[in-house]
């Protein structure tokens, strides 16, 4: 009998239960709010202001790696990449990794390079520069289109000074072997590069 009674009450229990969650809750009235609380916009100001923080460390510490992995000259990091490429998809590749083809801009920063080149990718190589004529020929920019102030263009041969291509050769090549000298080249060649990422 009291098995009888238990299982009744369980019953009962079940149908309670059942009936309260086929009841739908009652909606509340939505209000809304046409004021900010100061404290929800200073909190809000707070958390964009970390989030730019953490923005910046991730670039600074991915520059650090890469300043590790190739060399630092001046304000500048530059990583060599010793495979072969057309200028265009040297020029993607370091996009991807947040640089540009590699633009000296000074004597020093170019004879810098040139010593790095030697070490990371070998004797009498040829590296992609970010300087070309593409847009007006003769008139040589960096990636960004700005022109170039500085120049190094190997003028050794009298019969051929640099850049001497015309239309077919618009790319310019920072040559190890003519010690640092530039020359143009058909930016279809194939050659290895150099990216350079500006440390801020």
């Amino acid at each position: 009998m009291e098995f009888k009674g238990l299982c009744a009450m369980l019953g009962v229990l079940l149908l309670v239960s059942c009936s309260f969650q086929q009841t739908p809750p009652k909606k509340k009235q939505a209000k809304k709010d046409t004021t900010k609380d100061p404290a929800i916009e200073d909190l809000q100001k707070q958390i964009n202001d970390i989030n730019q923080e953490l923005n910046l460390l991730k670039e600074q510490q991915a520059l650090q790696t890469v300043c590790l992995k190739g060399v630092k000259i001046h304000r500048k990091c530059f990583l060599a990449d010793p495979v072969r490429k057309r200028y265009h998809t040297a020029s993607e590749d370091c996009h991807a990794l947040g640089g540009v083809l590699g633009t000296p801009t000074s004597s020093d920063e170019n004879n810098q390079l040139t010593d790095y080149i030697r070490q990371s990718i070998g004797l009498d190589e040829q590296v992609w520069l970010g300087i070309n004529d593409m847009v007006k020929e003769g008139t040589w920019t960096d990636q960004t289109g700005l022109s170039i102030t500085y120049k190094n263009w190997d003028m050794s041969n009298s019969q051929s000074p640099q850049p001497d291509g015309g239309q077919s050769q618009n790319c310019a090549v920072l040559s190890e072997a003519s010690y640092g000298k530039w020359s143009d080249e058909n930016c279809r060649e194939e050659k290895p590069s150099v990216c350079q990422f500006n440390i801020v």
